[in-house]
């Protein structure tokens, strides 16, 4: 008789706080325990809903623990974040340089238009990931257009030389905005016209 064992994944003790049962639990570490977290938290939120996504659930499914995964991700939010993050490219570490500046900044625009959009590979009746994606491609957003705006003024662009913090941050924001506001997705001709009607005559000093 093997005594001091600890209950599986699918025995009741495993499951008394409600969640599904899982893979019996394995000793595993550092990115590969992480990938199966990931790849559990998609599958759980693709069978149940956002809504009704848990910690315990998640960890159920992966065959760990809850301690597991709040070590990693505070909340649901987040690792369902991170879990999308997979399957969806995350804005690059550095914007593309196309060689100009309405160029690079259309990039950033289409690159925070794919990311804030993730979310409806998923089931969110709420909107509560949703705004919690679409919030965080905008401060990728920010980020990359103070590099775009640095990368412009080393070339020699004199439009760069003029934009101020409000001006820099008013793409992604108009960006964001469309994105909340509206149903449909935002096509690349609306962000064509965000840069060349919106930006640009105020980053070379001229009125709309």
């Amino acid at each position: 008789m093997v005594t001091g064992s600890q209950p599986s994944a699918t025995s009741p003790a495993a499951v008394a706080d409600g969640a599904p049962p899982g893979p019996p639990r394995t000793r595993r570490r550092g990115a590969v325990l992480e990938d199966a977290i990931l790849d559990a938290a998609w599958d759980e939120v693709a069978a149940v809903g956002y809504a009704q996504v848990t910690m315990a659930g998640v960890a159920a499914r992966a065959g760990t623990s809850k301690a597991a995964l709040y070590r990693r991700w505070p909340n649901r939010t987040e690792v369902l974040a991170a879990a999308i993050d997979r399957r969806v490219a995350p804005l690059a570490a550095l914007p593309a340089d196309t060689g100009s500046l309405r160029s690079d900044v259309i990039a950033v625009l289409q690159a925070v238009n794919r990311r804030s959009r993730a979310a409806q590979a998923v089931p969110d009746p709420g909107g509560e990931l949703t705004a919690y994606l679409r919030h965080r491609a905008a401060a990728e957003g920010f980020e990359q257009m103070d590099l775009v705006l640095s990368r412009a003024r080393q070339r020699g662009e004199a439009s760069a030389t003029r934009v101020s913090t409000q001006v820099a941050r008013l793409p992604v924001s108009v960006l964001h905005s469309e994105l909340c506001l509206g149903i449909a997705p935002v096509p690349d001709q609306a962000i064509t016209k965000i840069v060349d009607e919106l930006f640009l005559p105020l980053a070379a000093g001229r009125e709309t």
